[in-house]
């Protein structure tokens, strides 16, 4: 809820309360639900819930409880790092599944965090905390620490100064082993993920890059901590990785 006081905020403020007070654990809500999770009075809840509605953003169901509605799907398949990103990189993920059969991920940052846009999973996998839009803490993830070591130097310095959740007893939280572990992504092009989020697996990562060569997305795949062979993961996520660079307009600088 935000600190501003209601009449204080903005109508572009008050219609993002709005879509924001819907989340993964509250994704139906009714009228009442949204005026207070998004810290405002039911009458104004109630007319900026009409016009989304109205617009498509939203959608109201035969129980009268609110979901978030196909307009903005619409709009979301627009975004370059989207839905866009995931039909470049959908074929050369289905080939690295293929060839692991294990689960393979593709994922963005957003600041401090990175969000999965794509997962593929077979039966037999381990289990893992992923789903489309989840988001994890940078450091936490194979696919994080793939996008973080390529961040901003600046970025960087400011991520790893700051708090670092812990998961697991695995999980990185010390800075300055934090910085030796980015340090080293970037030397061996892949970065290595063990048992920081769950204590029974461990994922390898390599960066993709856009048209500039600036790194857009990384590419995973989550294994069983105790059956991993990094040594012939590594070369086939890198491959991967290649192959969506490729597609997305990047061309390598010979000798690389």
């Amino acid at each position: 809820m935000a600190s501003v006081p209601a009449h204080a905020r903005s109508a572009p403020d008050r219609l993002l309360a709005v879509l924001g007070a819907f989340d993964l654990e509250h994704p139906a809500l009714c009228l009442t639900d949204i005026s207070r999770r998004a810290g405002l009075s039911l009458s104004t809840a109630h007319r900026l819930v009409a016009a989304l509605t109205e617009w498509g953003a939203l959608e109201r169901d035969d129980a009268g409880l609110y979901h978030v509605g196909l307009r903005l799907w619409e709009l979301a398949a627009l975004a370059p790092r989207g839905p866009a990103l995931r039909q470049v990189a959908l074929p050369y993920l289905e080939d690295l599944y293929e060839a692991t059969h294990e689960n393979v991920q593709l994922a963005v940052r957003d600041g401090p965090e990175v969000v999965y846009i794509e997962w593929l999973s077979g039966r037999s996998a381990v289990g893992v905390h992923i789903r489309v839009g989840a988001r994890w803490p940078l450091h936490a993830t194979g696919v994080g620490l793939a996008l973080l070591a390529h961040s901003d130097a600046g970025f960087q310095e400011g991520y790893c100064g700051g708090p670092l959740a812990a998961f697991t007893p695995y999980t990185v939280t010390d800075p300055a082993r934090l910085r030796r572990m980015l340090a080293e992504v970037r030397r061996t092009g892949v970065a290595v993920s063990s048992r920081q989020v769950t204590d029974d697996a461990l994922s390898v990562a390599a960066p993709v890059r856009g048209p500039g060569g600036a790194v857009v997305a990384a590419v995973s795949v989550v294994v069983p901590q105790a059956d991993a062979q990094i040594p012939v993961l590594a070369p086939a996520v890198r491959l991967a990785a290649r192959g969506i660079s490729r597609g997305l307009g990047w061309r390598p600088e010979k000798g690389t």
